[in-house]
């Protein structure tokens, strides 16, 4: 394990490398743009390093209090610097994000909005129940902190995917409280409409912030985390992710 400052603000943490990885995987936690989730993090970066991906978390600025500026642009830079690092880390291999929620939001952010920043293109998007949409089914929270009161339809993300616009797999439950499911259905109806390759799996029930879903990032006093069935996903997106590694290669 290992940790990096990079220049804009965010840290890394890199997982433990297996030899010879696949390629690398940056991971955003969620937490709403205003706290990081540490479910969606150091376990997830963890699973992805056993299963022969490098893995590291992208711990990226946040906005705790109202009274704090929003974030804007920030985050999603930040990011864009953290796959730069890993593509010089592992050059020639694939490099992808993966989010959670918010997280989610973050890192399909840089799949759509990438050449119009001028940021490195990931090979891949990896999202649990995002956030996508700035509409009807948005989370608020997320995108006041990213937008404060300007327009924010810039961070509504569905309306804005084109055929450049990275491959993705992504999941959310139909009973999410948090994040409406409508986010990831919106989602698969904009990369359908661009022609982008995604794999989706809705599940009928679960609560918001599942992560993995298995023992290790459930909360013990409540045992409402870990869910086999749901917990599946993990295994789905490393076909998905050997696929895709066809398919690139």
């Amino acid at each position: 394990m290992e940790t990096m400052n990079l220049p804009l603000g965010a840290r890394l943490w890199i997982a433990d490398a297996p030899k010879d990885p696949k390629g690398m995987i940056l991971i955003c936690p969620g937490g709403g743009y205003q706290w990081l989730s540490s479910r969606e993090a150091q376990p997830v970066a963890r699973a992805f390093a056993v299963a022969g991906w490098a893995a590291a978390v992208v711990y990226y600025t946040v906005r705790e209090t109202p009274a704090q500026p929003p974030l804007g642009t920030l985050p999603v830079r930040q990011l864009g610097e953290a796959v730069q690092a890993a593509k010089q880390r592992c050059p020639a291999l694939p490099v992808l994000v993966c989010g959670f929620s918010a997280g989610g939001h973050l890192a399909a952010s840089l799949g759509v909005h990438w050449r119009e920043l001028g940021l490195p293109r990931p090979d891949g998007m990896i999202l649990g129940y995002p956030v996508i949409t700035a509409g009807k089914y948005a989370h608020r929270g997320s995108i006041q902190n990213l937008a404060g009161s300007d327009d924010p339809g810039w961070y509504s993300l569905e309306t804005q995917i084109t055929a450049d616009t990275p491959p993705a797999f992504f999941w959310h439950t139909v009973t999410d409280p948090e994040v409406p499911v409508q986010n990831s259905l919106l989602l698969a109806g904009a990369l359908s409409a661009a022609g982008v390759r995604y794999e989706m799996h809705l599940y009928p029930r679960g609560v918001h912030g599942l992560s993995l879903a298995t023992p290790e990032v459930d909360e013990p006093a409540k045992h409402r985390l870990a869910d086999p069935h749901i917990a599946g996903w993990f295994g789905q997106c490393l076909e998905w992710l050997d696929t895709l590694r066809t398919i690139k290669e």
